[in-house]
């Protein structure tokens, strides 16, 4: 049982370069429309949502302070790190399914599929989660009935709404995907300028004072809820200070969450190369800039313990006069949160396909309809599982599995930069991550430190999800892999 079995560079860049047929798995082949501009709309479309709105203010309220600004940065410098490692493999590797991908050619299958089964869990729950979210700030604009589009609903017709009219968009092509997340962004972006370049005018010296406010003891959770790190250091909790700045930097890294699903673009990208880091660090570039000003005028409004933490800025507009500006941030939510969950069900369709062509799932499941280049089918499947988390599942204690999930992907994406310098220091890179294997090792650092932040029940739902997978690749994975069938047939496929 060879479970550390790797795919090869070639064997990944030959299924991505070749046509339809069973030379590649039978899956058909995805179509290269994208350009870096596309990718950096895919990418802001993804990671710009319900953390900007949500987070900034209860973090700052609860935690932080006004030193909030510094989380975003920190949570922002982690995010980057892990995002240079993504555009070394990604210009080196250009395929679909990014970090599984990339598990795949360095640390063997078994490891690979514990990789796309954790990104199935980021990005269904992901978009369960803000579909959820999307449904209550459309219920609360429009004042719709609280029994349907609200957290409380027994069916949320809402969410299941905008996963249905989403999962149509999804699967009509990557062009049209494209258009439609470019015009959210645009809207989004536009009003989160909006907030900076208007809320600069109201921002106090005396609100940012002190900056960082001093450590003070804070409530622990009985248990399962304590963060990791607290429990095993034998820490008492403490909110504010220095270690209440890291513990927020922990919960809006949330806010950076879903970057990775511009490398899940590349086989579709005309010029991978150039286009995926310019994709990738444009997002995060563009990101960090706008989450950064909008907490630094939000806590310079409000005095951070007067923030609202439900529409903490909505509510700093109203506090200095300017309610009418609380609609312009609640349709920048809207937008938000629509791109997120078209970009979730985009990508999630995607590392089903690369997984399918390798034998993993069902092939038949994972091909590309040749009328509309998009793996349909696959995509459709999952929407399924979207749809039914969000209408009738409550997920907001499940909210940190998205964290822990996409933290653990990119710990072992950084390791794999670190593996593959190793083991193919031939292999041609037109971009390369700067002081390697250093910053590398310290991105998976980062990630690893930022996960022990969270909670153990976080950790122990985490565990149990990756257990579940386990059985699924034993009972079908294992005996339909792609690169075990050809090794038992003598083949040098893989």
């Amino acid at each position: 049982m060879d479970l550390f079995r790797t795919k090869s560079v070639e064997a990944v860049r030959a299924d991505a370069d070749a046509g339809d047929g069973e030379a590649h798995g039978g899956t058909g082949r995805l179509r290269k429309r994208l350009s870096a501009r596309h990718l950096v709309g895919f990418g802001i479309g993804i990671v710009i949502g319900t953390g900007i709105f949500t987070l900034t203010g209860v973090q700052a309220k609860q935690n932080a302070g006004p030193a909030v600004v510094v989380s975003f940065l920190v949570a922002g410098l982690v995010a980057l790190l892990a995002a240079l490692c993504y555009a070394e493999l990604a210009s080196s590797v250009p395929t679909a399914g990014s970090a599984y991908t990339y598990a795949y050619a360095t640390a063997g299958e078994v490891v690979a599929w514990v990789i796309g089964w954790d990104l199935f869990l980021e990005f269904a729950l992901g978009a369960a989660v803000v579909a959820r979210g999307w449904s209550g700030y459309v219920g609360n604009l429009l004042d719709l009935p609280p029994s349907m589009f609200g957290e409380t609903s027994t069916v949320n017709v809402g969410a299941a709404a905008v996963v249905l009219v989403l999962t149509a968009v999804a699967v009509l092509g990557i062009r049209e995907s494209a258009r439609v997340t470019g015009a959210l962004v645009v809207v989004k972006v536009a009003v989160c300028v909006f907030v900076v370049v208007a809320g600069a005018w109201f921002v106090r010296g005396a609100n940012l004072t002190p900056f960082v406010p001093p450590a003070e003891p804070a409530e622990g959770g009985s248990g399962l809820t304590r963060p990791v790190i607290e429990v095993v250091a034998g820490l008492d909790p403490v909110a504010f200070g220095v270690g209440g700045v890291l513990t927020a930097a922990a919960v809006v890294f949330f806010a950076y969450t879903g970057f990775e699903a511009v490398a899940n673009l590349s086989e579709e990208t005309r010029r991978p190369a150039r286009d995926v880091p310019l994709g990738l660090l444009g997002t995060l570039g563009l990101a960090t800039a706008l989450y950064v000003g909008v907490a630094f005028v939000l806590v310079g409004m409000v005095a951070y313990g007067d923030i609202d933490e439900g529409a903490p800025i909505a509510d700093a507009f109203d506090q200095v006069g300017l309610g009418w500006a609380s609609s312009l941030v609640a349709i920048a939510a809207v937008a938000g949160l629509t791109s997120v969950i078209l970009v979730d069900l985009i990508t999630i369709g995607r590392i089903g396909f690369a997984m399918g062509r390798d034998g993993l799932l069902p092939q038949a499941v994972a091909r590309v309809s040749p009328r509309t280049g998009v793996p349909a089918r696959i995509t459709l499947l999952f929407a399924v599982l979207v749809l039914a988390l969000a209408t009738f599942v409550p997920l907001g204690t499940l909210a940190d599995l998205v964290s822990i999930g996409t933290l653990f992907a990119f710990l072992l994406v950084s390791v794999a930069v670190v593996v593959l310098r190793r083991t193919r220091p031939d292999l041609e890179r037109p971009f390369r991550v700067p002081l390697s294997p250093g910053l590398p090792l310290v991105a998976a650092l980062a990630c690893l430190y930022l996960m022990l932040n969270l909670s153990i029940e976080t950790w122990l739902r985490f565990l149990a999800w990756l257990a579940l997978g386990m059985v699924v690749y034993a009972v079908y994975g294992y005996r339909h892999s792609r690169i075990r069938r050809a090794a038992l047939a003598g083949s040098p496929t893989g």
